[in-house]
């Protein structure tokens, strides 16, 4: 056991007084308890070592050190400086060996108390191979610490009552009653004067001490008197004191002490033992609740299936509310402990600092002695270098001093190399704890990922519930249908926003995203309003699964991307999407490549805008009040980037004539805007869109490539899709009617903005096809759903707005990028050319039928 006495310095006002203690570490609280003699039985008070810190100072005295706590500084002293270091060696492995069993055992487990001692050697070999590059192991001095030290007597003082403790009277008072009546209860008592399990921990306080230490002794009276464990215990310590005193029959005495010591070593093990098989008999039960959670889910689901009225099935749908409320008051657990975890970070951050920078002037210190001590041999070199000149100069008495000032110097840095031997190893250990602490609050934070994530799968299910009730509302009764409304109106009406105020949420969810999207859509028509509450909880969802897992490794590999070159690896990173940190100079990047700015252009485009009015002003007027409504920087004709929308648009009807203005452009300008933010950039971005990614005529006045690219993607989609497509012929559907504004524009206002975004990443680097790619893609997201609707209006309804109801951007972007493999360039190209032939032919035969129609109404007349 690690005990002894030290001195501690005690501060009463302006007088600073060293006073002997004997100190005693309780291992199973990880505290520092101090008494006034090793024979007393309540302690003064206690320092608790889970957070504090070492530290010793060369300049404060040999032997000297201090205990840093948040709260204060505890100054204490060693009888030598071997014992010093034992004592903080010894600390540093404690606090190691408890930290280390908080991080493997939560708080409130059986085990943490009940540990295997193996399991503890293990973990303080550890320690010390670990440390062994710092300070190596110091040997026990056996004479200032351990049991042995209790038999010795205590330090004595230079008056009688300078070691008493005018702070703890009652505590003193106790302790002299027990020490006084100890010896009439000598024989026949059983205990053990160092189990201290019994005791109390007692607070302490910075600023009232006293106050809070005379409370301590209170406490730790009424607590004995209350528990009658307190009498072994005494008997025990008598029975010390008596043995001490020269008792004739102590050898008796040793021999009844072994065998009892045996008898309570044996007793303890059948506890540990009983405490380890009660943990096991507790995980036996937490799995048979986790089991009978399963089968009550399983049951509920059954029921839910087999529910013949609509009452039972609200009654299941309340049921879910209640988990939904227990799901969240777990969450506002882990945020108190998150908090309290981050408060323990800060607090040894500042110690680390603190100890870097004591480090660092020690360090200083040590350099300035050196070159004293430099200076002084190159000095002695000199004049022992001419006998003559030393003789003359410097007398016998002067050189002895010189060599005693050397040797003092020499001891010094001695020192000084144990301390700073000592530093290192400390903020290795606290560097190690802090590791450990920062795994730990990583592994939470994970937990809460998961644990929210499940939430927003919980309350997307009961939404997606409340919309089937909401479809069958016409066929339940009166007060029923009332009640779902009820339910519906609430649910639309949670404010995302409170809820994150409340309780503790890991990502919140914000009303809008990064570029000003809504996250949750304001759809006009009452059905869909629902239907855009699950979207927004199923894309939350994904978020959550996927950011450790997926997320946090794609940004790291981003991170260490330095220069952008073309290759495959940057093919696949930009395909999975680019972070949004990562996404404006990507895209700067791949225009540039293709598009060179020239420097000048776009403020001349500028200035003829502005004295001449092009033709195409008057429909950029119409058509900026219509882009990208659901973006708060596009909603407000006061918004700052409507203007730059204009500028941006008239710039290129002025630099491309041949188009002029096509509307579509708008919204190609506008997502530009959003990610570069600088007008003239996404002002190259249009033209390189426009001139280099998209064919020739695809925004001309009769959008003729646009058309082919609509047989083109109708071929492919027989031949990826053919069920699909044979599903849309038999019930006359033109998919041309959808996707011709999806290749307009490349999927704005079609697809959410986190998709969206991924799709032009692509889409900017690798051109059209990509286009092809994410259209057949997100036909095969919704295959099943589309195979399900018989009739063709439902069809065309389902289709309006299919494209917002795609949460998973990982799946879809794997459907695209690998199940529809092979899609090679060269086949696109010749498909394009076949249709483009076919088109201008009929085309060209509609122009001779118009011209036969107007010749023949010439001749005949009016």
């Amino acid at each position: 056991k690690l005990c002894g006495y030290l001195n501690k310095l005690g501060i009463k006002g302006p007088i600073k007084t060293w006073k002997s203690r004997w100190f005693f570490y309780d291992e199973n609280k990880c505290r520092l308890l101090y008494y006034r003699t090793a024979q007393d039985i309540n302690p003064l008070g206690s320092i608790d070592l889970s957070s504090a810190s070492f530290d010793c100072k060369i300049e404060n005295g040999e032997g000297v050190f201090e205990i840093r706590i948040p709260s204060r500084v505890f100054t204490l002293k060693a009888i030598s400086k071997q014992a010093m270091m034992y004592w903080l060696q010894q600390l540093q492995m404690r606090r190691w060996e408890f930290c280390n069993t908080q991080s493997r055992f939560p708080l409130g487990s059986s085990q943490l108390v009940n540990e295997p001692l193996a399991g503890r050697t293990s973990r303080c070999l550890t320690y010390v191979v670990d440390n062994e590059d710092f300070l190596p192991l110091v040997k026990t001095p056996t004479e200032a610490v351990g049991l042995k030290a209790a038999s010795l007597p205590a330090p004595q003082t230079s008056t009688a009552l300078q070691n008493i403790s005018l702070k703890h009277p009652w505590t003193e008072i106790q302790n002299t009653v027990y020490n006084i009546c100890g010896s009439k209860q000598l024989w026949g008592n059983n205990g053990n004067v160092f189990s201290f399990e019994g005791f109390q921990e007692h607070p302490e306080n910075v600023d009232e001490e006293q106050e809070a230490e005379v409370e301590a002794g209170c406490a730790v009276k009424e607590g004995t008197l209350e528990d009658g464990r307190m009498g072994p215990r005494l008997n025990w310590i008598r029975k010390a004191r008596w043995m001490n005193s020269g008792f004739p029959g102590s050898e008796e005495l040793s021999r009844e002490k072994n065998s009892v010591d045996k008898v309570s070593v044996l007793q303890q093990q059948i506890l540990t033992l009983t405490e380890e098989v009660k943990s096991q008999k507790e995980l036996v039960k937490l799995l048979h609740k986790a089991l009978e959670a399963a089968q009550q889910e399983k049951r509920v689901s059954s029921m839910y299936l087999t529910a013949a009225e609509d009452k039972d099935r609200l009654e299941l749908v309340r049921h879910k509310v209640r988990q939904i409320a227990d799901l969240t008051s777990r969450l506002e657990a882990l945020e108190q402990e998150k908090k309290e975890l981050e408060q323990i970070l800060t607090l040894r951050d500042s110690h680390i600092q603190e100890l870097k920078e004591h480090v660092q002037l020690l360090m200083e210190k040590n350099h300035a002695k050196q070159e004293v001590i430099m200076t002084l041999t190159e000095q002695m070199a000199r004049e022992l270098s001419d006998p003559l000149q030393e003789a003359n100069t410097i007398t016998v008495e002067t050189l002895y001093k010189q060599q005693e000032e050397i040797e003092h110097l020499k001891d010094d840095i001695d020192a000084y190399k144990t301390q700073n031997q000592f530093l290192n190893s400390e903020i290795h250990q606290v560097t190690r704890l802090w590791t450990s602490v920062a795994e730990n609050e990583k592994a939470l934070l994970m937990k809460c990922a998961c644990l929210q994530a499940r939430n927003c799968q919980m309350e997307s299910k009961y939404l997606t519930v409340l919309r089937k009730l909401q479809e069958a509302v016409p066929g339940l009764p009166n007060s029923h249908a009332e009640l779902v409304k009820n339910l519906i109106q609430e649910a639309l009406q949670w404010d995302v926003k409170e809820e994150a105020e409340e309780g503790f949420n890991l990502n919140p969810v914000s009303e809008y995203d990064e570029y000003g999207f809504m996250t949750v859509p304001d759809y006009e028509i009452e059905d869909w309003k629902l239907l855009a509450k699950i979207q927004a909880l199923e894309i939350k969802s994904n978020k959550l699964r996927s950011q450790e897992i997926v997320e946090k490794p794609l940004r790291d590999r981003w991170n260490s991307i330095g220069e952008l070159n073309p290759s495959a690896e940057l093919k696949s990173l930009i395909r999975s999407g680019v972070p949004v940190e990562h996404r404006q100079r990507v895209w700067r990047w791949m225009v540039s490549r293709h598009c060179s700015p020239v420097p000048g252009h776009y403020q001349r485009l500028l200035e003829q805008s502005g004295s001449t009015e092009h033709p195409a002003c008057r429909q950029i007027e119409l058509d900026l009040p219509r882009t990208l409504t659901n973006n708060k920087h596009f909603s407000s004709p006061s918004s700052q980037f409507i203007p730059k929308l204009r500028r941006v648009l008239l710039a290129f009807s002025w630099h491309n004539p041949a188009i002029g203005y096509c509307q579509g452009l708008n919204r190609l300008a506008a997502i530009a805007l959003l990610v570069l933010e600088d007008e003239e950039s996404a002002f190259w971005c249009l033209v390189y869109i426009v001139e280099n990614l998209m064919p020739a005529d695809y925004y001309s006045d009769t959008l003729i490539t646009s058309q082919v690219d609509q047989r083109v993607f109708k071929d492919f989609l027989s031949e990826k899709l053919p069920r699909l497509m044979a599903h849309f012929e038999q019930y006359r559907i033109d998919v041309s009617l959808i996707t011709f504004n999806w290749f307009l524009v490349a999927f704005v206002d079609s697809l959410v903005s986190d998709i969206l975004l991924r799709v032009w990443d692509a889409f900017l680097y690798e051109g059209t096809k990509v286009i092809f790619r994410y259209a057949l893609a997100i036909f095969k997201y919704n295959e099943e759903e589309i195979l399900r609707i018989h009739d063709g209006v439902e069809i065309y309804q389902y289709l309006r707005f299919f494209t917002r109801m795609i949460t998973d951007g990982r799946r879809l972007m794997n459907i695209a990028f690998n199940d529809l493999n092979p899609f090679p360039m060269k086949l696109l190209r010749n498909r394009r050319s076949m249709h483009r032939e076919e088109l201008e032919a009929e085309l060209c035969e509609l122009q001779q039928i118009k011209a036969a129609y107007v010749k023949e109404r010439a001749e005949h007349g009016p």
